[in-house]
């Protein structure tokens, strides 16, 4: 068995054929898959909204505002970013998960008693030794700032993974600054407000990888959860698995080769003062094939203290959100864990 210090590869169980999942890995009952949030409750007759973003400002806006405002997520095409390097970030991502040897994937280890520190792993949104852990592994990149981004603490298996990784870096930071101005005109707020709230990007690349499951129904590969920054970037292979939650139901969105999926953070539902909502989404396993995604996380500095907009607070339209410093919000994501919106409601007036 593969092991990092105490900490067994997810890809090692499936691998060594495991016929029944370990204990630390079965969700409570109330949130394994086909109870959640209520028996027999899927809604396969729906899809997340999909945003042309060659369309006209108007539709734009208008397509992009309302997905917003009901979804919190959303796909996005003809968004700027070349499909080759879409492909190229999935085939460097499935290279190094199912191609390099263990030993050297255990090289590049996250340290394991530091919340999302970079590298290889299994345990990123563990809140305490209690917590039940997802069927995943991961590879966490720290790519922005600039100051953070270090390639050699990358893998280089295959041999251009580093150079990918960069590319796509830079492509995801342009096309989530286009995103935030786009939401900010929806609100018809000067295209700028949103990212100046934000300020300048902290950006985390993770390759999540999620080996086949021999038990589904008692596991997640990732907890339902509502990300804690600003926006979300998602690519994922041709395996179905991510869900968002509409409604009371969990709605599956389905892959798209040539799109990028945008979930809305927490600090971007305050920013609009609750107008835009952030997702609350998870990945459910299956038991027959790997599945892999690349989320490019879009975050504040964590000195960054993050209000309401004040541009739509009135008498009419009173704050919903208490301000707070995104550090003190980390902090609490994760002493707390991600489960559901927390953190967010935690922040309500």
């Amino acid at each position: 068995m593969e092991v990092a210090g105490n900490q067994i590869r997810v890809q090692s169980l499936a691998q060594n054929g495991t016929a029944q999942v370990p204990p630390e890995y079965i969700q409570p009952p109330d949130c394994r898959p086909n109870v959640l949030p209520c028996p027999n409750t899927w809604a396969s007759d729906k899809s997340i909204p999909l945003v042309d973003l060659s369309g006209s400002t108007s539709d734009v806006h208008r397509v992009l505002g309302q997905a917003c405002q009901e979804w919190g997520a959303f796909h996005v095409i003809n968004h700027g970013v070349p499909i080759q390097l879409l492909d190229g970030m999935r085939k460097i991502g499935i290279t190094f998960f199912e191609d390099c040897p263990m030993a050297e994937k255990l090289n590049y280890s996250y340290e394991p008693n530091s919340f999302a520190s970079e590298g290889y792993g299994s345990r990123m949104l563990v809140s305490s030794n209690d917590t039940v852990l997802d069927w995943r592994d991961y590879f966490d990149h720290h790519t922005l700032p600039l100051s953070r981004r270090n390639p050699s603490h990358w893998p280089n298996f295959p041999p251009n993974y580093r150079d990918v990784v960069l590319e796509y870096s830079d492509h995801m930071e342009a096309l989530a600054q286009r995103l935030l101005k786009l939401i900010s005109e929806s609100l018809r707020l000067p295209s700028s407000q949103i990212g100046e709230a934000v300020g300048d990007f902290y950006q985390n690349i993770t390759i999540s990888y999620y080996p086949p499951c021999p038990q589904p129904e008692l596991t997640l590969g990732l907890q339902a959860h509502s990300d804690m920054g600003a926006i979300t970037l998602l690519i994922q292979d041709d395996v179905s698995g991510l869900q968002v939650l509409k409604d009371n139901e969990w709605v599956n969105i389905n892959p798209l080769s040539e799109a990028v999926v945008v979930i809305l953070a927490d600090q971007t539902e305050i920013i609009t003062n609750g107008k835009y909502r952030s997702a609350v989404h998870r990945a459910i396993t299956n038991s027959t094939n790997a599945r892999l995604s690349v989320a490019t996380f879009h975050d504040p500095a964590k000195t960054r203290t993050i209000s309401p907009a004040s541009k739509l607070i009135s008498d009419s339209s009173p704050p919903r959100y208490r301000q707070v410093m995104y550090g003190d919000y980390v902090s609490s994501w994760y002493t707390k864990g991600p489960e559901g919106k927390r953190n967010i409601d935690g922040l309500l007036l």
